[in-house]
């Protein structure tokens, strides 16, 4: 009994089982896969952008033998100093040193008050004219019905003919007023147009486009076209320079002028900058020496402006002469002559005023501006920028950027 309430008391156990396989690596795999996956989607590679290049290839200049050196200076051949036509007290100017100007631009105004003065007499006295002239207008009218009238009246014979005198007389005198009161309208006329083109001379304009150089007067002074013996009255109110005129003159020892020819090339240094020859061409010899220094003026001309090159600066010119059969060949041959590296047009982007060109380095890609000198058939000459041997980028896909790394098509 004891023993039966006993058994009743025990735990009943369940069988043990074997151990089975652990499930830690499944779950580890699991989450690898969903680790790469979410990578790939947030930071999945792009395809690589495929580009074709070419290599620039460099040109030497040919040499060219100088047979002349010679010094000169900058000179502008459109140079003024604006004045007025008449002595006349300034108000106002309205230039300052640099300025750029247009043509026919104020630059001042002078005092207009006795101008205006006698400009409106003028216009009054034009008025009256032409006043006067309506008054004849009428009186002729009157009297051409007048004259008529009495006319009638005489060949009906109620009017004797000397009323018909009379009104014929009259007539022919208001005919002569009307002819002379239209010539007083039209001096009249004349007058108020000299006054106007007085008026107008009170404000000095530009005569061409270019630079201000020198301001010359101040308002409160006077100025005069001519002048007045005195240290108070100003000459003119500046000096304008036009740019795009400026060349140099040299004088050659008339014992080498023999050596220089219309058209020749030159290459001209400034003083300013030693070391940026300048490409020139000889554009006149004057023909006519010099007694006292024995020398003949020579115009040479830039055959590129720029900015840097001012009025009045030291310059030294070199006389070139090309060896070979074709120094005065043209074109594609003188390109040829110059100096840089030539690649194809479709490797040079324009931006703007600027240009520029994709560069591929070790498949990163590299953007570089550079200068042109000319084109020859589809290919262009790169002056500055550009080095022979290395690969630029034609026909240039859309969204390339520096540091870029693209995949590269031999072209």
């Amino acid at each position: 009994m004891e023993a039966s309430k006993l058994d009743q008391l025990k735990i009943e156990r369940e069988p043990e089982t074997e151990p089975g396989p652990s499930r830690w690596p499944v779950v580890l795999i699991i989450v690898a896969v969903l680790a790469a996956l979410s990578y790939w989607f947030f930071f999945k590679p792009e395809a690589a952008i495929e580009v074709r290049t070419a290599v620039a290839r460099e040109i030497s200049s040919r040499v060219a033998s100088t047979v002349l050196n010679a010094s000169g200076y900058v000179t502008a051949r459109r140079q003024a100093t604006v004045s007025s036509k008449f002595t006349g007290k300034v108000m106002e100017v309205l230039i300052e040193e640099g300025m750029l100007v247009e043509k026919d631009q104020v630059l001042a105004r002078l005092d207009d008050s006795n101008v205006s003065t006698s400009y409106a007499l003028a216009e009054a006295q034009l008025l009256s004219a032409q006043s006067s002239q309506k008054e004849s207008e009428a009186l002729l009218t009157e009297a051409q019905a007048i004259f008529k009238r009495t006319q009638n009246l005489v060949e009906r014979e109620l009017a004797s003919e000397a009323e018909m005198d009379s009104a014929r007389s009259g007539l022919d005198s208001l005919l002569a007023q009307l002819d002379r009161k239209r010539a007083d309208v039209r001096v009249a006329e004349r007058q108020l147009d000299v006054w106007r083109q007085q008026r107008e001379d009170t404000i000095i304009r530009a005569p061409f486009a270019g630079v201000v150089v020198a301001k010359n007067a101040q308002p409160g002074e006077m100025i005069s076209p001519v002048s007045a013996g005195g240290g108070f009255t100003r000459t003119g109110i500046g000096t304008i320079v036009d740019m795009a005129s400026l060349e140099i003159e040299i004088d050659v020892n008339e014992a080498y002028i023999n050596r220089v020819k219309a058209g020749q090339k030159t290459v001209a240094t400034l003083d300013a900058y030693p070391d940026w020859s300048i490409p020139c061409h000889v554009i006149a010899i004057i023909p006519t020496a010099d007694r006292q220094r024995a020398t003949v003026e020579v115009r040479v001309g830039f055959d590129v402006l720029d900015e840097r090159i001012l009025p009045d600066m030291g310059v030294k010119v070199a006389f070139q002469e090309d060896e070979g059969p074709d120094a005065n060949s043209s074109g594609a041959d003188a390109l040829l002559r110059s100096a840089g590296v030539l690649v194809p047009q479709s490797a040079v982007v324009v931006s703007g005023d600027k240009q520029y060109v994709w560069l591929l380095v070790e498949s990163i890609v590299e953007r570089r501006a550079v200068a042109t000198a000319g084109e020859r058939g589809k290919e262009i000459l790169i002056s500055s920028g550009l080095a022979g041997g290395e690969r630029v980028i034609i026909n240039a896909p859309a969204g390339l950027e520096s540091g870029l790394r693209v995949k590269e098509i031999k072209g």
